[in-house]
């Protein structure tokens, strides 16, 4: 009895020891699939325990990320994208379907800690108009019969990731929280199935397209250590958009009966190019700030309990759809590869770990080749060719690239291209304007980096997706364009 007795103490120190020298504090955060040379999956996992996230947001239920995910004890989000809302809104039966293959099926035979699924992201964006209105809820609701029926109705829970645009404030603070009249009756629906079902309310907020959306906004009150000044609200004086925002949100739900309701945010965070606000300083002083926030556990004035929190994002993506900006690509607090972007102290523990066994084509790069013309009449096609398949959005003014001279400009989105399609020979032709190097054109004293993509080909474990570059047809047809007249406005000035 004594022996077994100091057994099992000695276990519990040693669990005890380990979960406090890996920093297992809560960290939460996104793990974003909208890359064309992805980290393998396991590299992922890795990265998230080694830094100290045990929980993680997956848009999508992505096979080789919920495998992955399998016995390593981080607690599972997944997301239903909204072009599946329609086909389980229409029937609980393609609703069970979708439970059992990917919630029933990981959780039983891969070992995959499932809390939440998210049905839907953003659904009433305001830009989607009533595009997901008539969907979402009948959705939700299936998708918690089809829980119930599977026998996870207590074990995973349903929930709305919705933006933070779904209510607002007649007022201009945080008391006067409200939703929004036109979807103000959905919203109350919504909630109430939530609070019937022990489910909560997931929210998106984020200070940084306060900032972009509004020139004049003051930049200081989006950080948590600015000197703005305070936004007073009766007795109560806010200093940063995320208590501010949050007990909006909250002021709405007391006003509607449900100021008990449990709130994750699902996502917050700050990018670190795309956009002269989009840079690395803002980012680090941001997260810093809030995950400081995270590890004392510091709630909102009126919510002294924090909700748990799931930064934005953990990986840059350089496929994502860019129709809300350039710097939509650029949000994680890891690069594309896994390499750390800038320090973050996580509550006294060691700084950020890279991700480990990452393997990279080729050390060479294509650039616009020296005998090659400006005035050359295959340039625009060639720069618009590389544009268009591959992330030309550190190329705009202000960001980390955007300082290039015009050969450099060329180079950077000829490299971005040949990266992208695997360093293929054919792919650093552009009409003999390119030519590869094993010299990095990289700019020095610069934060422009000409990058080497991820050798899909050369892990052990298969990477999330082999699939091609997706293409974003009308975004980065516009960002080709845009790209184009850049160069050529500064040809015509040489």
């Amino acid at each position: 009895m004594g022996f077994h007795y100091f057994s099992c103490l000695i276990l519990a120190l040693c669990i005890l020891n380990q979960g406090l020298a890996k920093g297992a504090l809560g960290l939460a955060c996104n793990w974003g699939l909208r890359s064309t040379h992805p980290l393998p999956p396991n590299i992922v996992v890795k990265l998230m325990k080694e830094n100290g996230f045990d929980k993680v947001k997956l848009f999508e239920a992505d096979p080789g990320a919920l495998k992955a995910l399998g016995r390593s004890g981080i607690q599972v989000m997944i997301g239903i994208p909204n072009d599946l809302l329609a086909t389980l809104a229409s029937s609980v039966r393609n609703a069970e379907e979708w439970v059992s293959q990917n919630v029933s099926s990981y959780i039983s035979k891969s070992g995959v800690d499932i809390r939440y699924v998210a049905v839907g992201n953003e659904p009433f964006l305001k830009t989607y108009g009533d595009s997901f209105l008539h969907t979402t809820f009948p959705a939700l609701k299936n998708i918690q019969a089809a829980l119930i029926k599977a026998g996870l109705g207590r074990q995973v829970k349903v929930t709305v990731p919705l933006n933070a645009d779904v209510y607002e404030s007649d007022s201009g603070v945080p008391s006067g929280g409200n939703f929004r009249s036109d979807i103000h009756g959905l919203m109350i629906s919504i909630i109430k199935f939530l609070s019937d079902n022990g489910a909560p309310l997931t929210i998106n907020i984020y200070p940084f397209l306060s900032l972009y959306a509004d020139p004049d906004f003051p930049k200081d009150y989006a950080f948590f250590n600015g000197s703005a000044a305070p936004v007073v609200d009766g007795s109560i004086s806010y200093t940063n958009v995320l208590d501010a925002n949050f007990d909006t949100l909250i002021s709405a739900l007391e006003k509607n009966g449900f100021g008990s309701l449990p709130v994750i945010v699902g996502e917050i965070g700050w990018p670190t190019d795309g956009d002269p606000n989009a840079n690395k300083q803002n980012a680090q002083r941001f997260n810093q700030g809030l995950f400081d926030r995270i590890v004392r556990k510091r709630g909102t004035p009126k919510r002294a309990t924090p909700p748990d929190i799931y930064v934005f994002g953990l990986i840059d993506e350089d496929a994502k759809s860019i129709d809300p900006g350039n710097f939509e690509r650029h949000w994680g607090v890891f690069n594309y590869d896994g390499t750390v972007k800038y320090p973050l102290n996580l509550g006294g523990r060691k700084p950020l770990v890279a991700a480990k066994g990452v393997r990279y084509l080729a050390r060479q790069w294509c650039i616009m080749s020296p005998q090659a013309s400006t005035s050359d009449s295959n340039l625009a096609q060639s720069v618009s060719t590389a544009c268009t398949y591959a992330d030309c959005t550190s190329l705009g003014t202000g960001s980390s690239c955007g300082g290039l001279d015009t050969r450099a400009n060329i180079s950077y989105a000829f490299n971005a291209y040949y990266q992208t399609m695997n360093q293929r020979k054919d792919a650093c032709q552009f009409n003999n304007l390119g030519i590869i190097t094993t010299i990095d054109p990289s700019p020095r004293q610069s934060s422009c980096q000409f990058k080497i993509m991820i050798d899909l080909g050369r892990h052990e474990t298969k990477s999330t997706s082999l699939a091609p570059p997706r293409k974003q047809p009308n975004s980065m047809f516009m960002l080709a364009l845009g790209f184009i007249f850049i160069v050529l406005s500064s040809i015509i000035c040489i």
